[in-house]
Order: C-alpha cells, then structure tokens, then sequence
C-alpha cells in the first residue's frame, strides 16, 4: 500500500514539475506563431501565423549565424574527438613515469568553471590576433578533460585480447587504435558529440566577448543582438528567431534521445 502510494506521489509530482518546465516552452511557442497582439492575450481562436519567422529572417543575418555556428562546432568536434581519442590511448596502451599523476592533472580542469579562464584566454588570443574569428572561439575547447575521462573509462573496457590478437597479426599502434579500440567505442563518440554539439551551439559568454563583428558571430551572440533593439521587444518576434535557432537541437534530441540515453548508460563511468 504505501510503495503504491509513493509511486502515485512521484508520478504527480513529476507530471507538476514537467508542467512547470514546459510552461515558458509553451509561450513561446504560442508567441511565435501568433501575431503580438496575442503574445499576453490568450484566445484559443486567435489566428496561427508564419510572418514572425518570416520577419525575424529577414532582420538579421542569420543564415550568416547558422554557417558561423555550424563551422564552429565542427572545429570543436573533430578536434576533441581526435585529440581526446590519441590522449585516452596512450594512458590506456602504454606505461609510462608519472602516467597517474598527468592524468589527475587532467581532471583537475573539470574542477575550474572556464569562466575563470576568460580574461586571460582574452588576453592570449589579443597577442596572438586571433580575436574577433572562429578560430578564437574554437581555440579554448579544442579538447575536453571531459572528453578524455570518458572515452579512457570506455578503452579501459576493450579485451587485451583483441589488442594482442590484432598485434599478433602484424598491426601496429595505430592500425589497433582505428580497427579495435574506435568501433567498440563508437556509441560513447555518438553520445559525446551530441553533448559537445549541444554545449558549444548554447555557448554565449565567451563567444560574446572575443567577437565584435556580425561576420564571426554563432546564434547565441547573434540572436542576443537581435533582441536587444532600443524600440522594445517585441516578444512574437524574439520567441520565434529562439525557436528557429533552438529548432536543430530539440530535432536532434528527439532523434536521438533513447540513443543518447543508451549510450550513456553503455559509457558509464566504470
């Protein structure tokens, strides 16, 4: 009886607290396809509409956005899942001094918020003329402590035996790395790319401060610009250029969720 009344207790309060997240979704959603009129007046028969995305379109470049954040994150990507991939193989395959104490020194940046790096990361990329370009938004996350942990948990799993088999048979560092070590981690390479694709497309504070041109700017910066007008906002318009730049993401999840979820629990930290 009271293990039935808690699974009732749960489900009630998970069904209020999913209510309670979905409500700022379901306006926007509502002010985006309804004229402005409606953004603070609810009426079920109010006309549905398209000219908000039309007219957010037009305002701002964000095709330019779009390609900016797109090359972005493909920089980011490729670069982690190559970097992090050869620094995970080399603490898993070889034994080398001090090979604990590197790796410790590697999770100790999961412990410092990059916030704490912004002014100096700054002052780096102004030596350096990188400000005000894709590649300075890239250069500070091109690999990932994060990154690193995961897939050398996951190698950690691969069977010496595939590893000697495949030495056996005259294959060498690399060819064991690409042909043994990489297929079986391809589930956690799936669900990591899809976290990395998720953080760097809602990054805004740093890509905010090393950019000052529309030419370089992703969708978070553009899309701030964009609301950010000295008439007032007009909410119909700002919820429909959010909807428009968060629309490849909530695709994706819905895509891949039990994927995601799968493959995380696969990866689990072991």
């Amino acid at each position: 009886m009271n293990r039935g009344l808690n699974r009732i207790l749960l489900s009630t309060m998970g069904v209020v607290f999913a209510a309670l997240w979905a409500l700022p979704f379901i306006y926007s959603v509502w002010t985006a396809f309804h004229d402005e009129k409606y953004s603070a007046n609810f009426q079920l028969g109010a006309p549905w509409t398209f000219e908000n995305f039309i007219e957010a379109w037009q305002s701002a470049p964000f095709s330019l956005y779009f390609a900016n954040t797109m090359i972005l994150i493909t920089i980011v990507l490729v670069a982690n899942l190559i970097l992090c991939t050869l620094v995970a193989y080399a603490f898993v395959r070889y034994k080398f001094r001090w090979a604990g104490f590197l790796f410790a020194l590697i999770m100790v940046q999961l412990l410092i918020s990059p916030e704490i790096l912004i002014v100096e990361n700054y002052l780096t990329l102004s030596r350096v003329g990188l400000t005000d370009t894709i590649i300075g938004i890239a250069l500070p996350y091109l690999t990932s402590a994060f990154g690193i942990f995961l897939l050398r948990q996951t190698f950690l799993t691969v069977p010496k035996s595939l590893d000697e088999a495949a030495q056996i048979e005259g294959a060498g560092a690399w060819r064991v790395l690409w042909n043994v070590y990489v297929p079986l981690a391809w589930p956690v390479y799936l669900a990591y790319s899809l976290v990395s694709i998720s953080f760097h497309w809602n990054n805004f504070l740093w890509p905010l401060i090393v950019t000052n041109s529309p030419e370089v700017r992703p969708l978070t910066v553009g899309l701030s610009v964009f609301a950010t007008v000295d008439s007032g906002v007009e909410w119909s318009l700002v919820n429909a250029a959010t909807l428009m730049t968060t629309a490849p993401l909530i695709i994706a999840f819905i895509i891949f969720q039990r994927q995601f979820v799968a493959n995380f629990m696969r990866a689990g930290i072991k």
